[in-house]
């Protein structure tokens, strides 16, 4: 499992969330997702640590901490949603017939 952290300053690298994460446990990875077009980060990243109950600690401990000026949000990743309608700039799914608008 891993961890979704939101709210993260755009400056902040993978060694800067690990070392937050480390006071809770071993971390495994860090995965800071960028931009294709910018190249710049999305604000939000990914953390594994060895263990379910570290994770557990982690999460506890820093939902709603403040880091470098901002409210972090961490709680379980969920898993990746693939029907979201990924590629559509929408958002919405190809498939989805009933999608209405209100203008």
């Amino acid at each position: 499992m891993s961890i979704y952290v939101g709210n993260i300053p755009y400056q902040v690298n993978e060694e800067d969330l690990s070392g937050v994460f480390a006071d809770y446990g071993t971390v495994k990875r860090v995965y800071l997702p960028t931009d294709r077009e910018t190249g710049r980060m999305r604000g939000f990243g990914f953390v594994e640590m060895a263990s379910e109950a570290e994770e557990d600690q982690a999460i506890e401990t820093l939902d709603g901490a403040e880091w470098m000026g901002r409210e972090l949000r961490v709680n379980k990743a969920r898993p990746r949603d693939n029907d979201r309608g990924g590629s559509n700039r929408g958002g919405a799914s190809r498939n989805n017939d009933s999608l209405s608008r209100n203008y």
